[in-house]
């Protein structure tokens, strides 16, 4: 008996030794994402804006500070228990106050505090300053995804979501990367990422849709949430082209941790080109709605907004999980009067679970209706043209 046991245990041990042995090969084959977080990072972000570099500094000096007081009070508490202990003879003395003590431990410590604060201002107040920027975006957070609107300075009109990449989000339903192919961007890759020109002042207003996010790119040095009903508003100043990554900071739901932000810095050359090819699409997106489409070609269109906008809450077969209600089926989307389903996607349902979906055309609304009507086991024959989504947004 005790020999089985033993046995046991030593391949339980054997196991556990294999596995730690496993754990750093799997782990070492991941690399710093740059950008993005590091292997084995301890520090901030390496910062690409002033305010960034600022925010470090500001952390290393309030650390020093801090440690120095901490140093110095304790060597000063322990050398006096010491050497002024009772088994050497020592007696405790016995006064009342000091007037001399009073005035010193009140001003080194006031002395102390206005040196720390004079430059955390300094800097909080240059955090705040979103005057005069070159460029100002709206980005609204909704569950669980980005709405990016460049509302002032070059690229202005240009509106898009950025949700997490498909792929991805298929990759953490099967359980993650596999170990001999880890992906760095792994649950930071997006669709759509924001871009910006370098060198540039980028004036950030936020906002939601449902619940309280946050927009945070630590390499930025911005953090700021994004409240239903409220505006706010940060900026930043990127002196480096590249890639950079951040994530909501807010806990906003179940799927909180697929709401990454990806903000591509280009060149102010590279940038014009960007905003000249997405104002293309803009214009080939602004299909007349009084077209009547063919089933076919609205099922095909649909197809396409389903996969980028739906899927990720609806999956591919529409069966929904947990509260994500089922499309394949449902009692709405069968309806004869397809009215119930276009309000829906105009205005929400169940308090923000299902967000609205203005921000999408009029044909891609109608398409996708279209398209859940008539996939899956939904064969209805039912066509929504967009005449019906432009009659009922109004």
């Amino acid at each position: 008996m005790m020999k089985s046991i033993a046995g046991k245990l030593a391949s339980l041990v054997t196991m556990a030794g294999a596995g730690l042995a496993v754990a750093p090969m799997a782990l070492a084959q991941v690399k710093d994402l740059p950008g993005g977080p590091a292997v084995n990072q301890l520090n901030l972000h390496p910062p690409v804006t002033q305010i960034a570099a600022d925010q470090a500094w500001l952390h290393w000096f309030m650390l020093i500070v801090c440690s120095v007081i901490f140093v110095a009070v304790f060597a000063v508490m322990f050398y006096s228990i010491w050497k002024h202990r009772k088994s050497v003879g020592h007696k405790a003395a016995t006064f009342h106050e000091s007037v001399t003590v009073e005035i010193i431990w009140t001003v080194i410590p006031f002395i102390i505090v206005i040196l720390m604060a004079l430059p955390a201002t300094k800097v909080i107040v240059a955090m705040k300053d979103t005057t005069n920027a070159d460029l100002t975006i709206k980005a609204t957070g909704m569950q669980w995804k980005w709405g990016y609107d460049y509302l002032n300075g070059e690229g202005e009109g240009i509106g898009f979501l950025s949700a997490l990449d498909a792929e991805h989000r298929a990759l953490s339903d099967a359980g993650g990367p596999k170990a001999d192919a880890p992906l760095d961007n792994y649950l930071l890759k997006v669709d759509n990422p924001l871009v910006v020109p370098v060198d540039r002042k980028i004036r950030i207003i936020t906002t939601a849709n449902d619940v309280i996010h946050a927009f945070m790119v630590p390499s930025f040095g911005i953090k700021q949430d994004a409240i239903p009903g409220f505006v706010r508003d940060t900026w930043f100043r990127a002196e480096k082209i590249g890639d950079y990554y951040g994530q909501c900071a807010e806990l906003c739901g179940k799927e909180h941790a697929y709401m990454p932000i990806h903000v591509k810095v280009v060149s102010a050359e590279d940038y014009t080109k960007w905003v000249g090819e997405e104002m293309k699409k803009i214009a080939a997106k602004r299909d007349d709605p009084s077209k009547v489409w063919t089933l076919e070609d609205l099922v095909a269109r649909g197809e396409k907004v389903y996969t980028a906008n739906c899927q990720a809450c609806h999956q591919a077969n529409g069966k929904g999980a947990g509260p994500i209600k089922a499309l394949d089926g449902a009692p709405v989307v069968l309806d004869a009067d397809a009215g119930k389903q276009i309000a829906i996607l105009l205005n929400g349902q169940n308090n923000g679970a299902m967000p609205a979906w203005k921000q999408l055309s009029d044909t891609e609304i109608a398409a996708v209706i279209t398209y859940t009507k008539n996939h899956w086991s939904n064969k209805t024959g039912q066509i929504v043209q967009p005449a019906a989504v432009q009659s009922a947004r109004q």
